[in-house]
């Protein structure tokens, strides 16, 4: 089954709106129902680059009828626990600021961040939040204002929250009417979703996305 010029024209419009400095990693997030709710929530505004790192070898299982397909467009990269400081530290370097969600005395206001920077957004579980290690490599610490009983919220609520803030920043500043990738990005990743996407119509779903 071949894609229609109107398939692959909004693959095109949707890689001209990519945040490929917008990224997110989710630390020890075991619930995978959390894990495709965030995926969606990052493709909707336009991450491109989604990280996990999570204990143990035991494959992440995405929710189709969560993620409704958001996930065939997000390169999903699993960062082996051995390799966060690392990891970290080249984003560092490559001039990403890290934003950690935290209880600590240092944090700051979510909204008072500048997301229109090269940003790396960590979340935590929901039970211990980012670990020690990982926090410690964060440049800017944020909490989600509560005026309840309750001190956080679930981890996909959180991150739909900090994602549309810097949307709706990145959005302001003109970073969605302008491609971020440049042209040679843009038709490589086009070549990859035509080929994935025929394969997936052939199989008629039969195989694992």
């Amino acid at each position: 089954m071949l894609l229609t010029p109107e398939r692959i024209n909004r693959m095109r419009s949707l890689l001209e709106r990519k945040q490929p400095c917008l990224k997110v990693l989710l630390e020890n997030v075991h619930d995978s129902h959390n894990i495709s709710a965030v995926m969606r929530t990052a493709d909707a505004v336009g991450v491109l680059d989604f990280y996990y790192s999570l204990e143990g070898e035991k494959p992440v299982k995405t929710h189709r009828t969560i993620t409704q397909g958001a996930h065939r467009w997000l390169r999903k990269e699993r960062i082996a626990t051995d390799r966060r400081t690392a990891f970290l530290s080249a984003l560092r370097e490559e001039g990403y600021q890290i934003v950690v969600t935290t209880l600590s005395s240092e944090r700051v206001d979510f909204r008072s961040v500048d997301y229109t920077v090269p940003t790396l957004l960590i979340f935590g579980n929901e039970k211990e939040g980012v670990t020690p290690e990982v926090e410690a490599m964060a440049t800017r610490r944020v909490i989600i204002p509560m005026h309840g009983m309750v001190q956080s919220l679930n981890v996909s609520v959180a991150a739909a929250l900090i994602l549309y803030e810097a949307e709706r920043q990145r959005a302001a500043a003109g970073y969605y009417a302008v491609p971020r990738l440049n042209e040679a990005e843009r038709e490589h990743l086009l070549s990859e979703w035509i080929r994935r996407d025929g394969i997936l119509r052939r199989s008629r779903g039969k195989i694992n996305r």
